[in-house]
């Protein structure tokens, strides 16, 4: 279990030279103190190129372009072994990146499954119940590059959810969605994370979830 994520002045390798800081003068994370805590709600608020993708990346584990530090517990990410990394990612941080990462030529479920099997989380009747509320229940056998961009990022909202989790990391999770699939998304994630007791952290250039009462961060 994780519970808390903290960061220590830390600033993306793009930001060090003088002449690319300038996304960083008004920032409430780069080159401060921030503390996620489990079980809480925050809303991260970035214009293009400040940097909302590489946050997520670097909690994740997935860069180390960055200097400062990123602490769970108390411990420095940088020491972690490949294997603890994957046993964080299987049970305590779950990740849905901006690009999605399906693979177009396999089915909505299969998808799905690709993630369930490593997890063993969620019941087919679990997988199938996430996909009637986002409304996709009857694309489950279509692959799932013949979907639009706003059903493909439901689909992975779903994926992203088939884990146990402390943390749940969402980069721009309702960039394609209308403000009503926005409401049902936001809805089953945050039911999620309820029932886990996990912290949902969201990063947003435009179109916001609606997750209800989250703390705004100005990235």
């Amino acid at each position: 279990m994780i519970t808390r994520i903290e960061l220590h002045h830390v600033l993306p390798d793009v930001f060090s030279d003088a002449t690319d800081r300038q996304p960083v003068c008004s920032s409430q994370v780069w080159l401060r103190d921030v503390t996620f805590h489990k079980g809480r709600r925050y809303m991260i608020e970035a214009e293009s190129g400040t940097g909302k993708s590489s946050l997520c990346s670097f909690i994740y584990g997935n860069r180390r372009d960055y200097s400062g530090a990123i602490l769970f517990d108390g411990q420095d990410t940088r020491s972690f072994s490949p294997s603890r990394w994957s046993a964080i990612r299987k049970t305590s941080i779950a990740l849905l990146p901006q690009e999605m990462r399906l693979f177009p030529q396999l089915t909505v479920l299969e998808n799905i499954d690709i993630k369930n099997r490593l997890t063993h989380h969620a019941s087919p009747q679990e997988i199938m119940n996430m996909l009637e509320r986002v409304e996709l229940a009857h694309k489950a056998d279509t692959p799932a590059g013949l979907l639009s961009i706003g059903q493909q990022q439901r689909v992975a909202i779903v994926r992203a959810l088939c884990q146990p989790m402390d943390f749940i990391l969402l980069d721009e999770p309702v960039s394609h969605l209308d403000s009503r699939n926005n409401q049902i998304v936001a809805s089953l994630i945050a039911d999620e994370a309820s029932r886990q007791g996990a912290a949902i952290i969201a990063t947003s250039v435009g179109n916001k979830i609606n997750i209800p009462d989250p703390e705004i961060i100005r990235l």
